[in-house]
């Protein structure tokens, strides 16, 4: 059995869609990771600002299975580490698969996990088509159609497969690279499937 381990880590200072791979990135606990646009105690993606910029922020740090990038290939798509904004790149762990409130050691740094990444229009913005890679059909068949905002009430209840990734806030601080195992800890029953954040 393979241990499921970090692949790559990437931050970017500005709200851009892709993020710049690191040797390392920094998690600072309660805020996410140091230097990267989405740090922060309360919300900073700027949809959610708008919104209302008091909501905390659940969204510290996006994390994404490497399997995924295979996908992607498989359906003519080359990306690399960064590319869907992500911070932190895994393998050999079904992220999407795990309760609401998981908690990943990246072999010191520890993440709580809060709900799934929403795929948006940005993602075709970025790769014409490429949505269709992330999101499906509840029967499976991919979609090029945004799922629903996660402001809408749909957003919980929609017949969508999100497969972009899971949002996380930092638990304990610490220095994450490529190459460190990762531990999970799954929370006390009953588990809450991931939801949209």
């Amino acid at each position: 059995m393979t241990t499921p381990r970090v692949v790559a880590v990437s931050r970017d200072a500005t709200h851009r869609f892709s993020k710049v791979p690191a040797e390392s990135i920094t998690l600072v606990a309660g805020l996410g990771v140091l230097g990267d646009a989405h740090a922060g105690t309360l919300v900073q993606h700027r949809s959610r600002v708008r919104r209302d910029p008091n909501q905390p922020n659940l969204r510290q740090v996006h994390l994404i299975h490497a399997e995924v990038f295979d996908d992607a290939r498989a359906m003519g798509y080359e990306l690399g580490p960064g590319d869907l904004g992500e911070n932190v790149l895994t393998a050999d762990l079904d992220l999407l698969g795990l309760p609401t409130g998981t908690l990943l050691d990246l072999g010191g740094p520890v993440v709580r996990l809060t709900g799934l990444r929403n795929p948006c229009a940005q993602i075709n913005a970025f790769r014409p088509g490429l949505l269709k890679v992330v999101l499906s059909r509840a029967d499976g068949t991919p979609t090029d159609e945004p799922a629903s905002s996660t402001a809408s009430p749909e957003a919980a209840t929609a017949a969508v497969i999100r497969k972009a990734g899971v949002m996380a806030v930092v638990v304990r601080g610490g220095e994450v690279a490529p190459g460190q195992p990762i531990t999970v800890s799954l929370p006390e029953p009953p588990h809450t499937p991931l939801a949209p954040v």
